[in-house]
């Protein structure tokens, strides 16, 4: 177990996903979720909550279920860098991070695109770097399902190497970054000056033995799926022990899970609230979507609250190529099925409840502003973590909770900032400054 620290210091970013469950879209206080207004609101409270930075989920294909865009996400949302670069205009402090595709980007367009952002925002860019691997988004690439898992993370560290390669080449006289190799090709040059911080933080989501070896290898910010204190702890010492075969100080990165918070005055009242969050989640035709990708047929005149499907699933497994599933449940769906017919059968659910019972919970931290503080500072305390990246599931009112009411609790405890002490996303996140950025 990695030693307290004195005085260390939360760090929190909003991931905005644009896809998923997570959000409640329907919500009577929802705000448009493809309009600037939304993103410049957002952006503005989490920086009045003095948050270190504003991440954007990113799709590079919108949605589909059984051939059609899958209306229950917001589709026709812009591209990320072109969102953030907007939202640099309109906020002072605020981190913009934009999620970008290592699988089906070019390295040097992508890293003239990260630059761009992070010169506009002087010194605000982070990049979360994702792998993508179905073939469903990749079709939009003439790709399909390009590349085996395990490569997707061989070519994300090339891709890396090139981006840092050409960031730190500006002004350097002739300097050409080339590559000829089973995975990545290039000749190209800098075309963008450096920003005060240097080049774009770099941050990283994955959780698969390839996903820890990146983020050991280049991350400065992991983006983890650890919200339960003990796993949270065995993961930042797991991530540790990697960084020092990299040769990288124990505190190289700052790792930040993904988290919902639910906040009431009293803890029933946060745990009422809890409830109905998850069942707005799993509505009915949420539900029925669920099943769909595991019978393989449209289910659509099912009633979501009757029995489960009287009909058998398709033959065939899962369509990875869809993405929308975890990798492990993409084999086994009738030997899966026939365990939620028994759990159905003894337990009388209803195709909702049972959705609610098997589809994946998103972590969160559920209680007073006092108690989720109390929790948090005992996190910080002890480094299981340095800080969250929370998933709002509501907007705007669950991100004017938490500044309101969490970040002054955060305060008093001393874990948390009072006023930003820096302007570039590298100062937010107390990462050593870059050589030749003038920092001190």
């Amino acid at each position: 177990m990695t030693p307290s620290t004195p005085r260390p210091q939360l760090h929190l970013g909003v991931f905005y996903p644009g896809v998923g469950a997570q959000l409640i879209w329907a919500a009577p206080d929802a705000l448009p979720h493809t309009e600037a207004d939304t993103f410049v609101r957002t952006a503005r409270t989490l920086e009045r909550g003095l948050f270190d930075a504003f991440f954007l989920g990113e799709g590079l294909r919108v949605r589909e279920n059984r051939g059609r865009i899958f209306d229950l996400d917001a589709a026709g949302r812009p591209d990320a860098i072109t969102q953030l670069s907007a939202l640099a205009a309109v906020t002072d402090r605020i981190g913009l991070v934009a999620t970008q595709n290592t699988t089906y980007h070019h390295p040097a367009d992508l890293a003239r695109r990260l630059a761009s952002l992070d010169l506009l925002s002087a010194g605000r860019a982070g990049w979360n770097v994702v792998t993508t691997d179905n073939a469903w988004t990749g079709a939009n690439f003439r790709h399909g399902g390009w590349l085996a898992h395990e490569r997707r993370y061989e070519r994300a560290a090339r891709f890396i190497d090139v981006a840092e390669e050409l960031w730190a080449s500006w002004g350097e006289p002739d300097h050409t970054v080339a590559r000829d190799d089973d995975l990545v090709r290039l000749s190209a040059a800098a075309t963008v000056p450096r920003s005060p911080q240097g080049r774009p933080v770099l941050f990283q989501a994955g959780d698969s033995d390839g996903g820890r070896e990146l983020a050991a290898r280049s991350a400065e910010v992991v983006f983890s799926a650890h919200t339960e204190y003990g796993k949270a702890l065995a993961y930042a010492d797991d991530l540790r022990a990697r960084l020092a075969r990299y040769g990288r100080a124990p505190d190289a990165v700052r790792i930040l899970p993904g988290a919902g918070v639910v906040l009431g005055a009293t803890a029933e009242e946060a745990e009422e609230k809890a409830r109905w969050v998850r069942e707005e989640q799993v509505n009915g035709a949420r539900a029925i979507a669920y099943l769909e990708q595991y019978w393989g047929t449209d289910l659509s005149g099912y009633d979501p609250e009757g029995p489960l499907p009287d009909i058998e699933p398709s033959a065939g497994e899962l369509d990875a190529s869809r993405g929308t599933v975890a990798v492990e449940h993409r084999t086994g769906k009738h030997t899966l099925i026939r365990s939620w017919r028994a759990l159905a059968a003894e337990q009388n659910l209803s195709i909702r409840q049972l959705v609610l019972q098997v589809s994946p919970v998103h972590p969160s931290f559920v209680g007073t502003p006092d108690t989720v503080a109390d929790t948090w500072a005992r996190y910080v305390r002890t480094r299981a973590v340095d800080g969250f990246n929370i998933v709002p599931h509501t907007l705007p009112s669950a991100v004017d909770d938490i500044v309101d009411l969490l970040v002054p609790a955060l305060q008093e405890r001393g874990v948390y900032r009072t006023a930003y002490r820096g302007s570039t996303l590298r100062d937010h996140l107390d990462l050593p400054p870059l050589p030749g950025t003038g920092r001190p």
